[in-house]
């Protein structure tokens, strides 16, 4: 089906209008959402559905987002489907004053952004530009980071529900739309409602290159090192002071370095201290453990346990605690016991007029525990590129094959019932 979109508001506009929204998280907040700013643009957000005459439209006490573009099928087996993207953008960077920038017909040459010309998008950087030649790509000004991550997939969901909304012809079951805040900082479904959702598969959209669909993520654990050495007068510390931070800074500068991101890549997992606390008597190192094979989360927090133990044999007196705890498991596991969704997803793509690929992804999405949690839900591509830095950009173009992609879905739920 070639569809005959409506364009009120193109994805673009949508995209354009949402990014100047300030929604960054804060890891060290503990309400829900981490900022309330993450409102502003859930309130935006409902106000739209609203007008497009989806009724059920709602933004709730936790900054969650939710809406049901009704079914116009006459089919009664349809399975409710969902597609989801976050509000919120990284800590990593500002997303305050974001000014987007449209760089039209890109033909290959540098991209300079002019609020800091140091900031510079070159081809051999960022190999996907090699695609986009003719399109129209999007940047910040050089400040701050884009949104892309993940606004794009929330324009693309709004465009298809407009599109769906002004176009009966298309048809389709109900479709659940789900929005989360703080999903950068880990707790993107928290407290999502998965009964009023009501749905048998999800999509995120929030992936890279146009034409990808993540089955596959890591698999990830978080660890907190807790170091108790012995603290004493500086004055007269001589053969007494035992210091928990030169500790924990003698274990995190003997971890392995092809077990780091940075000496790792394509399925290999790493180990990686994020923060590093405290004071004399006591420190704390924060760990992030990833891998695509459960089982070797254990086999990494066991070489924390073991350069522990190693290094405390020379500082008598000291101990140490190691606290691991779950964040979120490889989809993988899920899905591949529902082929049919990941099938139809890549179908999808392909009557977008695009390369299906099926990729892993060495992160974790809302998907990931999304599938956990009663939804099996791979991850579609929004067209975002360069996450969670300044030179976060996305291609007009493929924002538009994602809406198309969306809306192919719908379809192809609805045959297939």
């Amino acid at each position: 089906m070639n569809f005959k979109l409506a364009s009120r508001f193109t994805v673009t506009e949508r995209f354009l209008k949402y990014v100047v929204i300030d929604t960054q998280s804060d890891p060290e907040s503990l309400t829900c959402p981490s900022t309330d700013k993450q409102k502003d643009l859930g309130r935006v957000l409902v106000a739209e559905l609203l007008e497009m005459g989806i009724t059920d439209a709602h933004l709730d006490e936790h900054g969650y987002v939710y809406a049901t573009v009704p079914g116009n099928t006459d089919k009664a087996n349809v399975p409710v489907i969902c597609f989801c993207s976050h509000m919120d953008t990284s800590p990593d960077c500002s997303g305050a004053g974001v000014k987007p920038l449209i760089h039209k017909n890109y033909q290959g040459a540098d991209i300079v952004l002019p609020d800091d010309p140091t900031q510079v998008l070159r081809m051999d950087e960022h190999p996907d530009l090699k695609n986009q030649i003719g399109h129209d790509i999007i940047t910040a000004s050089g400040n701050t980071l884009l949104g892309a991550d993940n606004k794009a997939g929330i324009a693309e969901i709004m465009d298809a529900c407009y599109q769906l909304m002004q176009n009966p012809q298309i048809k389709h079951g109900d479709i659940s739309i789900l929005f989360t805040p703080d999903e950068e900082i880990g707790r993107g479904v928290d407290k999502a409602d998965m009964q009023k959702l009501g749905a048998y598969a999800g999509y995120t959209i929030d992936g890279e290159s146009a034409g990808n669909m993540e089955n596959e993520t890591f698999s990830a654990d978080g660890a907190k090192l807790i170091i108790r050495g012995i603290s004493s007068h500086p004055g007269f510390a001589k053969g007494k002071m035992q210091s928990a931070i030169k500790i924990a800074g003698q274990i995190v500068a003997a971890l392995p370095y092809d077990l780091s991101p940075e000496g790792t890549e394509a399925m290999e997992g790493f180990l990686h201290p994020v923060s590093i606390s405290g004071h004399v008597e006591q420190a704390e190192v924060d760990f992030i453990i990833r891998d695509f094979d459960d089982a070797k989360l254990i086999e990494h927090a066991d070489i924390i346990h073991k350069l522990t133990e190693l290094i405390l044999k020379n500082h008598p007196g000291c101990t140490y605690e190691l606290q691991v705890k779950e964040q979120y498991r490889n989809m993988k596991n899920v899905l591949d016991q529902h082929p049919q969704i990941v099938e139809y997803g890549m179908e999808a793509i392909r009557r977008a007029g695009l390369d299906a690929r099926l990729c892993s992804i060495r992160g974790g999405t809302d998907g990931s525990r999304l599938s956990f949690m009663g939804l099996p839900c791979p991850n579609i591509f929004a067209g975002e590129h360069a996450f969670h830095g300044k030179q976060e950009w996305v291609s007009v173009q493929d924002m538009q094959k994602a809406v198309e992609t969306i809306l192919h879905l719908c379809t192809i739920w609805e045959e297939r019932a």
